[in-house]
């Protein structure tokens, strides 16, 4: 198990964040690429949600043509470096490989990804451009994967866009919510400077689109409106003293985590409550920022949890402890958390049922809430003739992501309910394909 002292310095916590896909160098990547077997009908491709030819870029790398690799990944996928290093790889392409039928190491494909396309952006490779201009402006409310991945595409097929973000940088979940041990914020911003550079496409940061005035704006001044928003802020608990200081939300810590690194605060004793990714992320974070004892708490059993093994592997590995069949009752102190009163559970066919009488307080001086995410609803109620499923996700088209208003068209998080850098960047990228089409009158 890894020990970390509380970080002071940036430097400390950059060791403490030490990346877990580091970079390659030259020899390690030719070594890596020599070990695909380059197979016909390749289960990494169809396992990689965007479809990036992987053998290609895999053999380009191994040939020495680093640039062609970085074509080859950035035609399917703008997010190319991040998702090599955001993405749950283990999981999706490494997890197809098959050297794993082997009981061999597969190729660490994210990892070569990551190198091919970090050179092209280091060296400012000009490797795509605008289409020829079509007249038409199309308007994207959100710079995440989502938003940026639609303005590459719509760009290259010769459309004016114009991307409005409510934040003061791009990227949306690769800046503000992805842990900072998976990429770095300079890594995402590099992608975004390169991207723009490229294609050609305007951001206007600071800039939330919050009112009917200002959508009635962009519907009189554009030919369509992309909807990048993806998902606001941590669902409430509606615990009784969950309104105590030092009870937060996931999103909101590892958002002021990648803004102000070693200057955020952390307890000493952390529960974390939920067991999806971002719960392991919480929590390995918390033991990271140097918590003497961190305690991951879900509802369920530890083989229900909605996290990838791989991602709880991670979090055991910086002495992140579980606590399972256990649900919060009610947030305890005096003004301020001093522990979570929780009821023990059990699930029979497939409910969880509480065992009454089996109530206990467990002691900390800080809950995190991993407790999934609010849907965008006010912005959306704004549109005329928009629909929102019983989940509160925007109603689509699947191939063309055109909305029940068919000036509207949208794409990742705010579609799917939230998914992964990759699937918001591939789904977008059809997307605007879809729009392209539409305004074309082939729809």
């Amino acid at each position: 198990m890894a020990e970390y002292k509380t970080p002071t310095s940036e430097p400390e916590f950059h060791a403490n964040f030490a990346q877990i896909k580091p970079r390659m160098n030259n020899t390690e990547a030719l070594f890596e690429s020599s070990r695909c077997l380059f197979c016909f009908d390749a289960p990494c491709i169809k396992a990689c949600p965007s479809g990036i030819d992987i053998p290609q870029f895999i053999r380009q790398i191994n040939t020495g043509n680093t640039t062609g690799a970085a074509r080859t990944i950035y035609e399917a996928n703008y997010f190319g470096n991040a998702c090599g290093k955001v993405c749950p790889t283990e999981v999706l392409c490494e997890g197809a490989c098959v050297y794993n039928l082997q009981d061999v190491k597969p190729i660490e494909i994210g990892r070569l990804q990551s190198f091919a396309t970090r050179e092209a952006i280091e060296h400012n490779k000009a490797l795509f451009g605008p289409g020829a201009p079509n007249g038409r402006k199309v308007a994207i409310i959100g710079a995440g994967p989502a938003g940026i991945s639609a303005a590459c595409e719509l760009r290259s097929l010769g459309y004016e866009v114009d991307v409005f973000e409510a934040k003061s940088q791009p990227s949306g979940l690769t800046v503000y919510g992805v842990a900072p041990y998976k990429i770095t914020n300079e890594e995402v911003l590099a992608e975004m400077t390169y991207l723009e550079n490229q294609f050609g496409f305007r951001v206007q940061y600071n800039q939330p689109i919050a009112s009917r005035r200002e959508l009635e704006a962009l519907e009189e001044s554009y030919d369509a409106i992309f909807l990048g928003i993806g998902l606001g802020a941590t669902n409430p608990l509606l615990l009784p003293g969950e309104e105590r200081h030092n009870c937060v939300g996931a999103v909101e810590f590892i958002e002021q985590l990648r803004m102000r690194h070693h200057q955020t605060a952390v307890g000493r004793k952390v529960i974390v409550l939920g067991g999806g990714n971002t719960a392991m992320d919480a929590a390995s974070e918390s033991a990271r920022m140097g918590a003497e004892d961190v305690i991951l708490a879900y509802r369920r059993g530890k083989e229900e949890m909605g996290a990838y093994e791989f991602e709880y592997d991670l979090a055991k590995g910086v002495g992140v402890k579980g606590l399972f069949n256990v649900a919060p009752v009610e947030i305890v102190g005096n003004g301020k958390v001093e522990g979570v009163k929780f009821i023990r559970t059990a699930t029979l066919h497939g409910q969880v049922q509480v065992v009454p009488g089996s109530e206990f307080v467990e002691p900390c001086d800080m809950v995190i809430k991993a407790t999934g995410q609010a849907k965008q609803t006010q912005l959306l109620s704004l549109i005329p003739g928009l629909e929102v499923d019983n989940r509160g996700r925007i109603v689509a088209d699947a191939r063309t992501g055109q909305t029940t208003n068919p000036k509207y068209f949208t794409s990742g998080d705010a579609r799917n309910g939230g998914a992964e850098v990759v699937n918001a960047a591939a789904e977008a990228k059809a997307t605007a394909r879809g729009i392209h089409k539409f305004l074309a009158g082939k729809y």
